[in-house]
């Protein structure tokens, strides 16, 4: 099918974040939360469904969906309950879930997001709080259940249909993200499925209001891959329209649940979409409703930390930072406080973010490692570009130097070049000053162009010094003899 023909059709996506919060025991028994654990051994008679077993909230569990509420400016709901949700599967021990259906704790809100150079305003229906199910291991000839997970503490983060693209929606994602790992309310750890995405989709002819039949994909644990699912999916329910123009949509497509298949690139058809009414919701008889106080609600808000939208903000406007650079630091909060650390050992935010987000991201790329992973202490970046502000090695030595510290983690960046005597800047003026008579002779033109008030000759020939001597004279000194021979 032409991407002409794909332009005339507008997406409409909404996402079910599902966030496991890092409570130290599940959100209704005391058993331990913790992933990696040998099989069985973090449960209880709660957590298996044993007869006469009673559910007790988790009072830290309610705090950081609190948290989660204020930091999206939603409305903490005074008065919420529990609900079961009945469904038959191995992995749900007592054949039902407790969550929150019509009278969740958290309604309405927003999450702002940069998508490529705009800022975009994502609306959240509604969150709630609700409990894990354990996990089905399928070995070659049997399949075992491990119950550790069953009764983890999950929130459930329902935004409105407001996404218009693959782009959009990863956006929404890392901000949801982003805002869990700053309020320190999940590890966001999407390997071990403590954040995980449904994506509800739907396309319409553009200008079309009303909404067609929506199709749901299960269980993305990776941006780029529900990236890649949702770009498949909008594509495939194009197609069915297309071919069939004059059909009723309704009788186009048919409601269902869906899977991404990686390597076909494909969704694949999983069951039939199930109603509410299928799961028999009815409120759950074993805990009282859950009423907040104004004073609480106000107390968790006050203590609420720096969020990823604050410190943006800061980022750009007081540090000066570019937008995409800016970005990449606060969505990913281990990096954003890697850079702040870095940042008090050098004054200098702009290159120390460059050095982070370019040169030393740049250099693992291909490695399958990260700079956060690697070993090199955030001090020893700020080292490393303090010594080229001060202009005791030049941007090039200090390329050099950084591949050093890749291929010896931990090392002082200062050791290395007092190590290394090719990573002594030339400071002996009698050395450089042949140099720079040597430019000034062969550009007389750029030499011209200083004299008339273009400023860029200077650093033409500044640059035409540095390659003459291959990077390592002092740049300070450069810079004073040039000036001191154009006047």
């Amino acid at each position: 099918m032409s991407d002409i023909a794909y332009e005339n059709w507008e997406a409409v996506i909404g996402l079910e974040i599902h966030v496991q919060l890092n409570t130290k025991s599940k959100i209704f028994s005391s058993a331990p939360n913790r992933f990696g654990d040998e099989p069985n051994t973090n449960i209880g008679v709660v957590d298996t469904g044993q007869p006469g077993s009673l559910p007790v909230l988790n009072k830290e569990a309610v705090r950081k969906a609190v948290q989660f509420g204020c930091a999206v400016k939603a409305h903490i709901a005074p008065f919420s309950k529990f609900d079961r949700k009945s469904y038959f599967y191995p992995d749900s021990p007592r054949n039902f879930q407790i969550t929150q259906f019509d009278q969740p704790i958290i309604i309405g809100g927003h999450v702002i997001a940069e998508v490529g150079d705009q800022t975009k305003h994502f609306a959240i229906h509604h969150a709630h709080l609700e409990d894990d199910a354990g996990m089905l291991k399928h070995f070659s000839t049997f399949a075992g259940v491990d119950y550790n997970r069953a009764g983890v503490a999950l929130i459930e983060i329902v935004s409105e249909p407001c996404m218009h693209s693959p782009k959009e929606a990863s956006a929404y994602a890392m901000a949801i993200k982003a805002i869990m790992e700053y309020l320190d309310a999940s590890d966001c750890n999407m390997e071990e499925g403590s954040l995980r995405m449904d994506v509800n989709i739907s396309v319409r002819p553009k200008g079309e209001t009303k909404l067609r039949t929506k199709i749901e994909i299960k269980n993305l644990n990776s941006f780029n891959y529900m990236e890649m699912a949702i770009e498949a999916e909008i594509r495939r329910q194009v197609r069915l329209y297309s071919e069939k123009p004059h059909e009723d949509p309704a009788n186009v497509l048919s409601s269902g649940t869906y899977r991404f298949d990686v390597e076909k690139k494909e969704t694949i058809l999983m069951r039939q979409k199930e109603e509410a009414d299928d799961y028999r919701y009815f409120p759950e008889p074993d805990l009282p409703p859950l009423v907040l106080t104004e004073e609480y609600i106000e107390s968790v808000r006050a203590s609420l930390p720096e969020l990823p939208q604050q410190r943006f903000k800061r980022y750009v406007s007081e540090l000066l930072i570019p937008m995409g650079s800016a970005t990449i630091l606060i969505n990913e909060k281990k990096l954003a406080d890697y850079f702040e650390e870095a940042l008090s050992v050098c004054d200098h935010p702009k290159n120390v973010c460059n050095w982070i987000v370019s040169e030393f991201t740049g250099r693992f790329k291909d490695t399958g490692k990260t700079l956060l992973g690697s070993g090199i202490l955030p001090a020893h970046v700020g080292k490393l570009v303090e010594m080229v502000e001060k202009g005791t090695i030049t941007g090039k030595i200090a390329k050099s130097v950084a591949d050093d510290m890749v291929a010896n983690p931990g090392k002082d960046p200062e050791k290395i070049v007092k190590e290394n005597p090719d990573y002594q800047p030339i400071q002996d003026t009698s050395t450089i000053e042949p140099l720079v008579d040597q430019v000034l002779v062969a550009n007389p033109q750029s030499v011209a162009d200083f004299k008339a008030g273009k400023e860029r000759a200077f650093d033409y020939l500044i640059g035409q010094v540095m390659k003459l001597c291959k990077g390592k004279a002092s740049p300070s000194i450069v810079n004073e003899l040039l000036t001191k021979k154009l006047q």
